[in-house]
């Protein structure tokens, strides 16, 4: 019982803070029809609910599957028959990934199902090259330099309008439903390897490496397609009364709950099938995690129907109305303002700080990354702005970001380096997509700008700045443990002197 209270004050305390801005801003800079206003307290209450279901689900059901997966992966000595089920395994959850459907339909220029194809069959590689990696202890710092390198080499040879689509398809990918199965599969093969000392650092870096995958898929096939900077307008019907505000959801409800039973039937049968062939779970803990699975499935259903229904639209009025009412620079603040709360109400967010503070034994707390990842995203909805009113190319915001995490990965622990770039793709989830997005699109609209190269780019600046954040936070807890070792150092010293002191004095 106290853990369920716990998860709802948690989604409480990450959703409400929004919900106030949103509030603040309707009443000031930004006024917004009552409708859309009852529409959008509406989706804040399924907010909450949907991610407390969602959080106990994931704990009861994704996180178990996936480490069971993991440690059978990890003891197989047939390194080829691994690589080949984590290759399957990285597209089944990424065709399942509801964020990727967001994406696909924003993207004018390429088929849905050709793009979803590439970037599952791009996560389904980079998927096996990170298990490959945790296996063999690889350090994560070099196999990102290689493929960001051929990441940036080819956005050369593409057309703009393409940059900022691939770089969000990868952030996207790693989503409510991809990152607890993958990030458990990563503890898994490294809670097997025979390096218990490095079990740790390995056991982060998987979705790092899966957000690589999506970037160069999509950069490749975008050489075979000519750009569009034209994208459909949204058109949003405000609700006339709290009936019709309550009856959008209703009437949407029904497409959610097809979109993430879809979603969730292959890794429910990829559960079962698994526990037929190997029998790892006991009848009690399989009991356990199809309430989790039922738990998951229902706390998704409200929280995308909630995102979507009740935070899109006031997204995107927002950032329209922000930039008619002449107070356009205010984006900026603002946005920084939204993106440091905004980070807290996504799902996979927690699944992260749990993880962590498990893996570490507490060395690394929750509230840390908590604080290091609002920081981050903070930076990059203001840069972000930034490019929405001054029509900034986003090459060099990226090129100088991942020049920087990078450069700093050489000089932290090792396990940083893998929850921050693990933390890119957690953080940029369905808030970000139904929320801060269109709050970006709305923004460039009222603008005039292009929204393919102005607005589109965010998703990839929020997955960026936590690299750098994150890793800066094991900077300075290098510093400290470095200072803390010299005080007990000067401190022992001290004793020795005085006990060879008080010897001397007793030999006298």
């Amino acid at each position: 019982m106290n853990r369920i209270k716990s998860v709802v004050m948690e989604s409480m305390s990450s959703v409400l803070p929004i919900a106030a801005i949103v509030l603040l801003l309707s009443i000031t800079i930004a006024p917004i029809s009552a409708g859309i206003l009852v529409q959008f307290l509406f989706g804040t209450l399924l907010l909450i609910i949907g991610m407390s279901f969602f959080t106990i689900g994931s704990t009861l059901s994704m996180q178990p599957l996936g480490e069971g997966i993991g440690v059978q992966v990890g003891k197989s000595k047939k390194i080829f028959f691994s690589l080949i089920v984590c290759f399957l395994l990285g597209m089944l959850i990424t065709i399942a990934e509801p964020d990727l459907q967001v994406l696909a339909e924003q993207v004018p220029s390429i088929p849905n199902m050709t793009l979803i194809v590439c970037v599952a069959v791009g996560v389904g590689i980079f998927l096996s090259v990170a298990v490959w990696r945790a296996k063999k202890g690889v350090p994560l710092s070099r196999l990102l330099i290689v493929f960001y390198a051929a990441v940036f080499l080819l956005t050369f040879f593409v057309a703009a309008d393409f940059i900022p689509t691939a770089f969000d398809s990868g952030g996207v990918t790693t989503g409510p439903i991809t990152v607890p199965f993958i990030m458990a599969l990563g503890a898994g093969v490294a809670g097997a390897g025979k390096d218990s000392s490095k079990s740790g650092e390995n056991s982060f870096g998987l979705v790092a490496l899966c957000s690589i995958g999506p970037i160069l898929s999509v950069l490749v096939l975008s050489l075979f397609f000519d750009a569009q900077a034209e994208t459909t307008q949204t058109v949003i019907v405000a609700a006339g009364t709290t009936q019709e505000a309550f009856l959008s959801f209703v009437y949407a409800f029904p497409a959610y709950l097809k979109e993430v039973a879809i979603a969730f039937l292959p890794i429910v049968a990829l559960f079962f099938l698994y526990q037929i062939v190997f029998r790892r779970f006991h009848k009690s803990q399989v009991l356990r995690m199809c309430v989790g699975f039922v738990y998951t499935y229902v706390g998704l259903v409200l929280f995308l129907c909630g995102a979507n229904v009740g935070f899109m639209p006031v997204g995107k009025l927002i950032g329209s109305g922000i930039v008619s009412g002449g107070t356009a620079w205010w984006l900026i603040p603002i946005g920084m303002l939204m993106g440091y709360f905004v980070v807290s109400a996504e799902p996979a967010v927690h699944s992260l700080k749990t993880q962590v503070e498990e893996v570490t034994n507490g060395a690394i707390s929750r509230r840390s990354i908590g604080l290091a990842l609002s920081i981050g995203v903070a930076v990059s909805v203001g840069l972000s702005m930034l490019r929405v009113l001054l029509g900034i190319s986003i090459l060099p915001f990226l090129i100088g970001g991942y020049a920087i995490s990078l450069a700093i990965s050489f000089f932290v622990p090792h396990i940083y380096t893998g929850i921050a770039f693990d933390s890119g793709g957690v953080a940029s989830g369905p808030m970000t997509t139904t929320f801060i997005l269109p709050f970006a699109v709305g923004a460039c609209e009222a603008i005039g700008g292009n929204i393919m190269t102005d607005a589109f780019g965010i998703v990839a600046f929020i997955a960026m700045t936590p690299l750098i954040t994150i890793q800066v936070l094991g900077l300075v807890s290098k510093v400290r443990a470095a200072r803390r070792l010299k005080k007990t150092r000067e401190e022992l010293g001290q004793v020795c002197d005085d006990m060879l002191y008080y010897e001397e004095e007793a030999g006298a």
